[in-house]
């Protein structure tokens, strides 16, 4: 028999639900931030022009799964961490770049956010 943990869960939006996106969105900018700084160096750096239309691309994907968990729809949920992932990836493996903001995201989504979204699944579409 299955029992439901979370039956007398609300779909409005609380104030940890809220706080939860709020911190992932700050981490997210903050590695924005990198990838705009990065940008900025590119002739001393000698980064290739295409890494960035490549991160560019995972950093706006990535606010976006943060809308969707916002709308509630499981995609964002699932895209957020596999985003995530791909965006340090590529600072490792063309930069050298270790990132941790992009470490803290995870952390924060996996300890924090995962707290405030999963007593929600219910109401993810």
């Amino acid at each position: 028999m299955e029992r439901n943990e979370f039956a007398d869960e609300s779909p409005k939006k609380d104030l940890g639900f809220i706080l939860s996106l709020l911190a992932l969105l700050l981490f997210t900018i903050m590695g924005i931030g990198v990838d705009v700084d990065q940008y900025l160096q590119q002739g001393e750096l000698k980064i290739p022009e295409w890494y960035f239309y490549i991160i560019f691309s995972v950093d706006f994907l990535i606010i976006l799964s943060l809308l969707l968990i916002y709308l509630y729809r499981k995609i964002g949920v699932i895209l957020f961490p596999l985003l995530v992932g791909a965006h340090f990836y590529s600072h490792i493996y063309y930069l050298d770049t270790f990132l941790y903001t992009d470490v803290t995201s995870l952390f924060l989504f996996t300890g924090i956010g995962l707290l405030a979204f999963i007593p929600k699944w219910q109401f993810f579409k």
